[in-house]
Order: structure tokens, then C-alpha cells, then sequence
């Protein structure tokens, strides 16, 4: 069983994140450019700040991955460290300049390679999403499962599209198609944390993205895991955070999916 300060650290530090968002939201924060549409603001960063010194106070052997970080910071040769957090300090920092109110911070744990805990924090919505591994997955400290719904015609699905989408953006408009003309519904909302956990909720069915980050959805693997649900890679890989692409489901749904996906990529 995991020491009780893990979680309770990532849920402080989720929470206190939230607070710099709600500060910020809407109040026309300072926004520069990573690329051509990818944005960061000053909540970004002065909510990774935060997280990194609360973890690295208690934690000073542990090692931080985080969207905002150029490299991993903690203790000298912190990159061997057994224990690593991985962070998006603002998942949907897009939504968030806009002033649409679909974002959340995600903060995983990873031991020795494995992903043990993940929390997710919609600050607007004020759901809290938590998982340790082996202890189930809970929204406000109520359990939660995936769906039952176990055909394509009956699930709503969500995806989402790289920064790159503009450049290469035939694939994953033929994939996207292809789900419009199967499924009941599908959905873009621009927080790939909150896709997972609306999953493992059983608000989606499943969610699919071609190009990805450890950070978007290093959480929502453990949340969605615990809460009964499957994650892969798109051709049906092991999941691995660091492959770059992710396909999540609850279970019953995801070979229709993996098999949509591979007959739409067959075709390109």
C-alpha cells in the first residue's frame, strides 16, 4: 500500500493549482507562444511552480516531469530517482485563454517505472478525481466506474488533435470521420486529463488521440484503470504514457476501436 502522503500531497497540490486558475480565469492573464497555437499563460507556470516546491519540500529524493520544466528537477541525479511525478500544471491551457471553463490539473505518481497514482482537478466544476492502484477510483470520494455500453452506435466518444493538426492533418481528420459515422456522438473538449476521467466516470465511452504527452493523460491512465476501464496504445500496444498516442475505453468498446483506427490507417 502507498504511503498516505503521496496522495494527500498530489490532492494539495491539485487543489492549490486550482486556486491560481480560478485567480487568473477570465481576467485576461499574460499569454505567450510554445509554437504556432500552443499557448502557455502565467497560471501554467505559477502552478508547476507551486507543485514542484510542495513535492520537492516534502519529497526531496523524488524527481518532477512537467509540461512547463525543460528537464526533470529534484535532488542531484534526480533523473535515476525510484519515485518521479509527472504534471500538467493547466490541462487545456487553450480553453483556459479562451475562457472556457473545460480544464483541469493532472498529477500522476510513477514508481520504478510504474504508474501508481493519479489525481485530476477541474477547478470550475470542483471535481476532484483520485486513484491508487489496487484501491479503486473515486470523484469526491465517491467511487466511480466506466460505462457498460458495449457498441459503437451507442457510445460517445472523444478525441482530440496535436498542435501539428494544421501541417498533417488528413489521418486524423479520416480517423475523426470514420467515429462521426459509427458512433452516436463524438466530442473534442481540449483537456485530455478530463477525457479519461470522464471515461472512467462513464460520461465517454472512450477517447483516442494520435499525438500526446506523458503529462495529458499519465493521471487519468490510473483513475481510468481503477475504474474499470482499458488503456493502449492505437494499435493495441501496452499502454505506455511515453509512446505518444493513447487509446482509452471502457473495456467493452475498445477492439470496435482499435479496429476502426487500423482499418482508416490501412486506407491512408
Amino acid at each position: 500500500m502507498l504511503d498516505a502522503l503521496f496522495l494527500a500531497t498530489a490532492v494539495e497540490a491539485a487543489l492549490a493549482a486550482g486556486r491560481i486558475h480560478r485567480q487568473y480565469f477570465r481576467q485576461n492573464p499574460e499569454i505567450h507562444k510554445k509554437g504556432r497555437i500552443d499557448l502557455v499563460t502565467a497560471a501554467d507556470v505559477q502552478a508547476e511552480a507551486m507543485c514542484r516546491d510542495l513535492i520537492a519540500g516534502r519529497f526531496p529524493s523524488h524527481s518532477v516531469l512537467g509540461e512547463e520544466g525543460a528537464a526533470e528537477s529534484g535532488s542531484p541525479g534526480s533523473g535515476g530517482a525510484s519515485h518521479r511525478w509527472i504534471i500538467d500544471p493547466l490541462d487545456g491551457t487553450t480553453n483556459f485563454a479562451h475562457g472556457l471553463a473545460i480544464f483541469s490539473i493532472s498529477i500522476a505518481l510513477e514508481i520504478d517505472g510504474r504508474l501508481v497514482l493519479g489525481v485530476v482537478y477541474d477547478p470550475m466544476a470542483e471535481e476532484l478525481f483520485t486513484a491508487e492502484v489496487g484501491q479503486g477510483a473515486r470523484l469526491n470520494g465517491t467511487p466511480v466506474h466506466v460505462s457498460t455500453r458495449a457498441t459503437l452506435e451507442d457510445a460517445m466518444v472523444c478525441t482530440g488533435f496535436p498542435y501539428s493538426v494544421r501541417e498533417a492533418r488528413h489521418r486524423p481528420v479520416d480517423v475523426l470521420s470514420a467515429f462521426l459515422r459509427e458512433t452516436q456522438a463524438v466530442r473534442r473538449l481540449g483537456s485530455a486529463a478530463l477525457d479519461m476521467c470522464y471515461v472512467a466516470a462513464g460520461r465517454l465511452d472512450g477517447y483516442w488521440e494520435e499525438v500526446i504527452q506523458p503529462w495529458d493523460i499519465a493521471a487519468g491512465a490510473v483513475i481510468l484503470r481503477e475504474a474499470g476501464g482499458t488503456p493502449s496504445g492505437l494499435g493495441g500496444e501496452p499502454f505506455n504514457a511515453f509512446a505518444g498516442h493513447i487509446l482509452a475505453s471502457n473495456g467493452l468498446i475498445h477492439d470496435a476501436m482499435l479496429n476502426l483506427i487500423r482499418e482508416v490507417r490501412q486506407q491512408s
